[in-house]
């Protein structure tokens, strides 16, 4: 007994030692594969650095290009074209791809320089490695630019016996004169603004039958001829109408300006577009015609036409210096009586002035002519003055390409409150006339040419007018462009209401106040005028003028200085004429030309700014 207890303790001792080794075993596999799992993470993390520094570079440009060339327009021209340039931003571009494009740089460039009139240019390429990266540096040397010394325009055809008026016309658009700089894109430039010169009145079908540049790379010059094919003579036929579905057709034949047999011009083409798109009934117009010269005799003009739906509404917001916010709207119905009548309703609101209106019109007549019967309500509150007017009668209007003409019989019945007596009423049926011309070398961004309107009426006392009157006001604007980037402007206004009593006996709206941003900068919207214990008072005549000098620094943006004076007064014996100057900036917007005006007013010694939005006329 007692050796088995002495033998079970061995046993047991045993046992221990052989558990301690397997745990000792199993602390070296871990260890073990420890140092294996840490060089696996290390191996990987390496590698993933590796793959990710591999990525980065193939990212990287693969070289970069400088072009060392003069004139400026010259090294636009080739860092935009030249393949060298073009795909220096591509980072796969393999050893063998860029020898290649070393190697073409130097034709590209002679070709490309060629267009610009350098025949002999001298080139260089240069590639330097610095840090690893490719450097290229094209040097060019374009030599003298080549210039036209002869202009040979000639012509075949009907225009050389029906009108020579049109081949010095087609003369004149040719751009490129003698001992001008010749280039690819002004030569071709040159044959579009001719031929389309051309094309526009009469020779519809007419075409370039042969041209030719001959350029002597050694003496740099080039000799130019041009022959132009002019065709038969085109007239014009019956309108081919498509797309109406809503409104009448006859509405396009009443407003078309074109008669059959009449001979081919554009202008003619584009008065009919724009009166049909002066209409309230149609989206979009686009016109026409067929240019085969087998079959140049009336010609059908193909008008097709997008409508607008019976029903439309429109609104907006602004604000301006004069008036601050505003806010107007809309809504018109096309087709009235099922007849296509236009029946308006809108309103506009703002510091100054409320003002409200509903029209019912008739569709465009013979020629165009529209008549209406409409009445309006205004209220303005402004310098003290309250004026509430309600204006009612009927207008037979019409609008052209240069010249807008309006009739009218309006009954005016205006209440005037001021601060020193009681509020007056008159009223007066005043037959009117108005007129309007416009010729100008664009509609919204004008550097030459004029803008007039024109308007007169009268009252006789008795035939519901409380006073005879004659009424007349005009305005003008003259454009004249200085050089290339200056344009002065002058703007003049006159009003007069000629009566043999006092102004008490005349509608107010018909009476007239100056001052405000399209008056006389400087100072506040309609604060000239009869000053009565602090209430201006709207006058019986009115003079303004002004004087600007715009220079542009770029197309969009542009600057001007400008001086305005002006007056209103209802005895021209004690007129007080207030002057005003200041600077601003021109901004042509995609939306219209935008003024901002900071102006000093003289007589006030105030500084007021102004913000306009348009041509105001």
């Amino acid at each position: 007994m007692a050796g088995g207890a002495i033998d079970m303790p061995r046993a047991l001792r045993g046992e221990t030692g052989q558990a301690r080794g397997r745990a000792r075993e199993r602390k070296a596999l871990a260890r073990c594969w420890l140092r294996v799992s840490l060089a696996i993470g290390l191996g990987l993390l390496m590698w993933l650095l590796a793959v990710g520094k591999a990525h980065a570079a193939s990212k990287a440009p693969s070289y970069k290009v400088e072009v060392v060339a003069e004139p400026r327009a010259l090294r636009r021209l080739l860092e935009q074209h030249l393949d060298i340039s073009r795909f220096a931003t591509r980072p796969d571009v393999t050893d063998d791809q860029f020898s290649f494009l070393i190697t073409a740089t130097p034709q590209q460039v002679r070709d490309l320089a060629a267009t610009q009139g350098y025949f002999s240019p001298l080139v260089s390429t240069d590639v330097r490695t610095v840090d690893n990266l490719r450097q290229v540096t094209v040097r060019v040397e374009p030599g003298p630019q080549t210039k036209v010394t002869s202009v040979d325009l000639s012509f075949r055809g009907a225009v050389l016996t029906e009108d020579p008026s049109r081949e010095n016309a087609t003369r004149f658009a040719f751009s490129l004169r003698e001992g001008q700089p010749f280039s690819q894109g002004d030569w071709d430039d040159a044959k579009n603004a001719s031929l389309r010169e051309l094309q526009s009145r009469r020779y519809l079908a007419a075409k370039i039958y042969h041209s030719e540049a001959l350029i002597d790379p050694r003496t740099h010059t080039a000799k130019l001829s041009v022959i132009y094919d002019s065709g038969p003579t085109f007239t014009m036929g019956q309108l081919d109408v498509q797309g109406t579905k809503r409104y009448p057709e006859r509405i396009v034949h009443n407003v078309n300006p074109i008669s059959p047999g009449d001979i081919y011009d554009t202008r003619t083409v584009a008065e009919l577009q724009r009166q049909l798109q002066n209409t309230p009934y149609f989206a979009s117009v686009a016109i026409d015609l067929d240019n085969d010269p087998a079959k140049p005799l009336d010609t059908p003009v193909h008008v097709k036409v997008s409508e607008f739906p019976y029903h439309s509404f429109r609104g907006g917001v602004g604000y301006s210096t004069d008036n601050g916010p505003l806010v107007q709207g809309g809504y018109t119905y096309l087709n009235t009586f099922g007849a296509a009548w236009p029946f308006t309703v809108e309103g506009r609101a703002d510091k100054t002035q409320q003002y409200g209106q509903i029209q019912l019109s008739m569709p465009p007549g013979q020629h165009g002519w529209t008549n209406s019967v409409l009445a309006s309500y205004t209220t303005t509150d402004v310098s003290d003055t309250r004026i509430y007017s309600i204006r009612g009668g009927v207008q037979r209007s019409r609008t052209s390409q240069f010249l807008d003409y309006s009739y009218s019989l309006l009954f005016y019945d205006d209440q005037l409150d001021q601060n020193a007596a009681p509020p007056t009423r008159a009223h007066a049926l005043v037959p009117g006339w108005s007129w309007t011309r416009r010729d100008t070398d664009d509609p919204l961004f004008p550097r030459r040419g004029n803008l007039i309107h024109v308007e007169a009426g009268f009252a006789v006392k008795g035939l519901l007018a409380d006073q005879s009157f004659i009424r007349g006001y005009a305005r003008g604007q003259q454009y004249f462009p200085i050089g290339v980037d200056d344009i002065v402007l002058i703007r003049a206004e006159l009003g007069g209401v000629f009566t043999s009593g006092s102004s008490r006996g005349i509608p107010a709206s018909l009476l007239f106040r100056s001052g405000g941003s399209n008056s006389v900068r400087g100072y506040g919207f309609q604060s000239i005028g009869n000053n009565v214990a602090g209430s201006i008072l709207p006058t019986k005549y009115l003079v303004t003028s002004a004087a600007e000098y715009q220079h542009w620094f770029s197309h969009n943006w542009g600057a001007a200085v400008f001086f305005d004076i002006g007056t209103a007064t209802d005895t021209w014996g004690e007129k007080v004429f207030y002057p005003g100057a200041g600077v601003g900036a021109r901004w042509r917007s995609p939306v219209g030309p935008v003024n901002l005006d900071v102006a000093y007013g003289i007589r006030d010694n105030r500084v007021r700014p102004y913000i306009t939005l348009g041509i105001a006329f």
